[in-house]
């Protein structure tokens, strides 16, 4: 074998190490994502679980979890308010999670 073909077979053999790292890189990229977010679903249905049973509130006082028997003025308020603190507790939540994550990768 000539020692072209040798450096050839070298550099061809060093791109493909490179593609399968990128790759493999990517590969456990989304891995963690999907992780993350299934551990932040668990914490998310567990808040939801404990909130279940109580009669919460929302800012403007009306009970959220009778918001078929509110006047049908105030139900799409009432709807969006209710939607709005779940996602701010999601948000907390996520928060609390990637702090947790960045912390046990240091």
């Amino acid at each position: 074998m000539q020692m072209k073909h040798l450096i050839i077979f070298a550099v061809v053999g060093m791109v493909v190490l490179l593609g399968f790292n990128i790759m493999s890189g990517n590969q456990r990229e989304k891995n963690r994502e999907a992780i993350i977010a299934s551990s932040q679903a668990e914490l998310t249905d567990a808040a939801v679980s404990e909130n279940k049973g109580s009669n919460t509130s929302n800012a403007n006082g009306s009970d959220t979890s009778d918001i078929a028997s509110q006047p049908l003025g105030q139900q799409p308020k009432a709807i969006l308010d209710d939607a709005t603190s779940k996602i701010d507790q999601a948000q907390q939540v996520e928060a609390e999670r990637l702090k947790q994550m960045s912390l046990a990768q240091e």
